[in-house]
């Protein structure tokens, strides 16, 4: 099942060929930003579905991740690509250090250290004394990629490939990870933290690693979002960032890898929505002001959480409980069932 869902993702810039539409370019570009997003989801995911570390601070590992990425394109001349996993290391580095102190912190209290970093971060970005790197508040204009070996594809539909290759080697790393004896470490300190330590796992050593790992894949989907957009500023990375990750991960299901990617699809097509129906609803009723667009967003996530309280896929695995009983025929293609259903 899950072959089959990267299948259709990987075969749907052919559409473009088919249509001949030159405006398809931008639905490549919302795919990328869809696979963007449920990349830092899937980062944050292992942290809070798999290990139950609270955190409302991701923006920040994203920013650093894109501004890995910026400096080493612009100021050492690396070759986009080269630069991914380099922003992985310093984001997993990151991550690591900032989880060290966050062992004394649980709950709230974790959450709301998180919470400053969100806020610290782009500030930090702004200072003067590093402005000759990062651009301060202007920020950094990048290079866009264009296809290589003269590959037959626009500069989008080849991005469109990259953040999906990346993507994949993402989900497939959490996916064997969780499988495997850390995988197991994690969930147990998520559900018994007591007696996971006095079964003899290091809960402070999982506690960081599963941080820094997180911070690392959000990273790298930071790293995605300046090569695909080209420019960053210290302004993309606000707390409202923050704030649609966490969203994400609800509104696509805590501890469910599927999850994640209904979650970035979640975050894009409904933010792009949400503008098209304030637009729609000016025109319509004859309204002097803009309806907000944030509080139409605000509405959809409340109906959504209302009918979904389990997540999209939470929902999805209830249809198909319902339909075909409580396994299912195609139970075990789902990464995460039981964690999705104990959440």
């Amino acid at each position: 099942m899950a072959i089959l869902f990267w299948a259709i993702l990987a075969a749907l810039p052919l559409i473009g060929y088919v249509r001949d539409d030159p405006s398809f370019d931008y639905y490549m570009f919302m795919g990328q930003s869809m696979l963007i997003y449920g990349t830092a989801v899937l980062g944050l995911n292992l942290l809070i579905g798999f290990n139950g570390q609270i955190s409302l601070g991701h923006s920040a590992f994203f920013a650093v991740g894109a501004y890995t990425t910026a400096i080493l394109m612009n100021f050492a001349g690396m070759p986009y690509w080269a630069t991914i996993p380099i922003a992985a290391v310093v984001c997993f580095g990151a991550g690591f250090l900032f989880g060290l102190p966050a062992l004394k912190l649980e709950g709230h209290y974790l959450a709301l250290a998180t919470f400053t970093l969100a806020i610290a971060v782009p500030q930090l970005l702004k200072y003067k004394a590093i402005a000759g790197w990062t651009g301060g508040v202007g920020g950094l204009l990048l290079e866009k990629p264009d296809p290589p070996f003269n590959l037959p594809l626009s500069p989008d539909q080849y991005l469109y490939y990259l953040c999906l290759f990346v993507s994949m080697l993402m989900f497939w790393f959490v996916y064997n990870l969780l499988r495997g004896r850390s995988g197991r470490a994690m969930m147990a300190i998520r559900d018994h933290p007591m007696a996971a330590g006095t079964m003899g796992i290091d809960t402070a050593l999982y506690k960081t690693v599963t941080f820094g790992i997180s911070a690392a894949i959000t990273g790298v989907a930071g790293a995605l979002s300046a090569i695909t957009i080209a420019y960053v500023a210290p302004d993309s990375f606000t707390l409202q960032l923050a704030v649609s990750f966490l969203v994400g991960l609800v509104v696509g299901g805590i501890a469910s890898l599927p999850g994640c990617i209904l979650g970035g699809v979640f975050i894009v097509l409904v933010q792009n929505s949400a503008q098209s129906i304030s637009d729609w609803m000016k025109v319509s009723f004859s309204l002097r002001y803009d309806v907000p667009a944030w509080a139409i967003y605000g509405v959809l996530l409340l109906l959504l959480m209302y009918f979904l309280p389990s997540g999209l896929m939470g929902g999805l695995i209830a249809l198909k409980e319902r339909l075909f009983g409580a396994k299912g025929p195609d139970s075990t293609d789902d990464p995460a069932p039981q964690a999705s259903r104990n959440d």
